[in-house]
């Protein structure tokens, strides 16, 4: 059984280009400045108002894989380093290869992907009519189809409260992919500023991560 883990990076829209009813949904709920700043910045979370930038793939068993990204050019690129790919295009071009090539394993690994890539990876191809190849929201309560291993690590929220990969990987001697200086945060600024394979190779960096916190989870936490 082929096994794939992904990841994926997205961009949103500056929040003063939203149209006014958009703009005050966001701003519903934030009573502070504090609030308010927090709410303008966080459109790269919802499909609504972000585009995927990069998504990443790597092959659990050969550890070969696809970063699928775009970097702003009309034309599509490849470059190969290592057993690594990365190939750039528009993000409907970069959804249909990751779909395409999706079709290859019968299980995925994310980390947090039930509740942010997975769903956004499949409202986002619909809105660019792209038709996902498979269903990435499978039955929450297994692991059969799609381990989320924010979920299995918390035991579906049995956990208080629920930490992020940085902190997951520290707890398990891995080196954390924030150690190198990026995070999340920082893709909708690196983005406007050209720095697309940077952004592809620190979702890779996030992957290469889950996929040594899945080999520990498949050895020592996994039952039938």
């Amino acid at each position: 059984m082929a096994t794939v883990i992904f990841d994926v990076e997205t961009v949103g829209v500056d929040f003063e280009k939203m149209d006014e009813t958009s703009q005050d949904y966001f701003l519903r709920f934030a009573k502070t400045d504090q609030e308010k700043a927090e709410a303008k910045d966080s459109t790269s979370f919802f499909p609504l108002t972000a585009e995927v930038v990069a998504i990443g793939m790597l092959e659990a068993e050969t550890e070969k894989g696809f970063v699928f990204y775009q970097n702003g050019e009309m034309f599509p690129s490849k470059q190969v380093e290592g057993d690594i790919t990365y190939v750039s295009g528009s993000e409907k071009e970069i959804l249909s290869q990751f779909w395409g090539q999706l079709k290859n394993y019968s299980l995925v690994v994310t980390f947090n992907g039930r509740v942010f890539d997975c769903p956004f990876l499949m409202l986002r191809s619909a809105m660019n009519k792209v038709r996902p190849s498979r269903n990435l929201m499978p039955y929450r309560y297994g692991f059969k189809e799609h381990v989320d291993l924010a979920d299995q690590l918390t035991f579906y929220d049995a956990m208080r409260r629920k930490f992020g990969l940085h902190m997951w990987c520290r707890s398990f001697g891995i080196p954390s992919p924030k150690e190198g200086g990026v995070d999340g945060l920082q893709v909708k600024g690196m983005f406007k500023e050209g720095k697309y394979l940077e952004i592809a190779r620190y979702c890779l960096g996030d992957i290469r991560a889950t996929k040594q916190l899945y080999s520990y989870w498949d050895k020592y936490l996994k039952f039938m």
